[in-house]
C-alpha cells in the first residue's frame, strides 16, 4: 500500500507537470488499466509471474503496484492539477531540487488524496483472495487464504475457528478505515473533480 501511494503519486506529479506526448499517452494507459478486469489477464499474469520468479511476497507487492496504479494515478493527477505551479517554482528558487520539491512541498499537499488511495488499496489488498491464490504457494498464504484453508475435507467446517479468524481478520482494516475516514470524501472530491 505504501509502495502504491509513493510511486503513483510521483508518477502522477511527473505526468501532470512535464507536458509531452509520451506523458499524455502514459496517462491514458493508466486510465485504461482501470477498465481492464482482472479476470481478463489473470492466466497470462500468473504464467508471467512464475516465469519472472514473482511468486513470492515481494513479487506480490510488484503485482499489486501494477494493478493499483491505474486508479491511484488517475486520482493523484486530478489533485496535482489543482496545486498552483507557483508554489513549486518558489521552492525551486529557494534551492530545492525536484526530489526535495516533491517531498517537502508537493507530497504534504497530496495528503487527502494519498490517504484516500491508501484506504481504497488497503481494503482491496487486505481482502484479496484471487491474486495471492494464483501466485503464492499454499504454505505462504495471506489471511484470506488461511481462512479458506480452515475448511476440512468433505465440506466440514470448524465454525468456531472460522468465525474467530474472520473477526481477527476484519478488526485491523476497520480500525485503519475509522482512523482515516475523514480524509476519504475530501480526497476523492479533490482528486476526481478538479482539473
Amino acid at each position: 500500500m505504501a509502495v502504491i501511494v509513493l510511486f503513483t503519486s510521483m508518477t502522477a506529479w511527473y505526468i501532470t507537470r512535464v507536458k509531452s506526448k509520451f506523458n499524455s499517452i502514459l496517462y491514458y494507459v493508466f486510465v485504461f488499466a482501470m477498465i481492464v478486469p482482472f479476470q481478463m489477464v489473470m492466466f497470462t499474469m500468473s504464467k508471467t509471474a512464475n516465469d519472472l520468479y514473482l511468486n513470492s511476497m515481494y513479487g506480490l507487492v510488484l503485482l499489486y503496484l501494477g494493478f493499483g496504479a491505474g486508479q491511484a494515478v488517475f486520482l493523484f493527477c486530478g489533485f496535482v492539477k489543482a496545486i498552483p505551479l507557483e508554489i513549486e517554482e518558489a521552492a525551486m528558487i529557494d534551492g530545492c531540487s525536484p526530489i526535495q520539491t516533491y517531498f517537502n512541498v508537493v507530497f504534504p499537499m497530496l495528503r487527502p488524496t494519498a490517504v484516500t488511495v491508501a484506504i481504497l488499496n488497503a481494503m482491496w489488498i487486505w481482502n484479496d483472495y484471487l491474486l495471492p491464490s494464483l501466485i503464492l504457494p499454499q504454505e505462504k498464504g495471506t489471511i484470506p487464504m488461511v481462512i479458506q484453508n480452515l475448511k476440512g475435507g468433505y465440506g466440514s467446517i470448524d465454525m468456531g475457528a472460522m468465525m474467530a479468524m474472520l473477526v481477527l481478520a476484519i478488526v485491523p482494516i476497520i480500525i485503519f478505515y475509522l482512523s482515516c475516514q475523514k480524509y476519504i470524501i475530501k480526497g476523492v472530491a479533490a482528486g476526481a473533480v478538479k482539473g
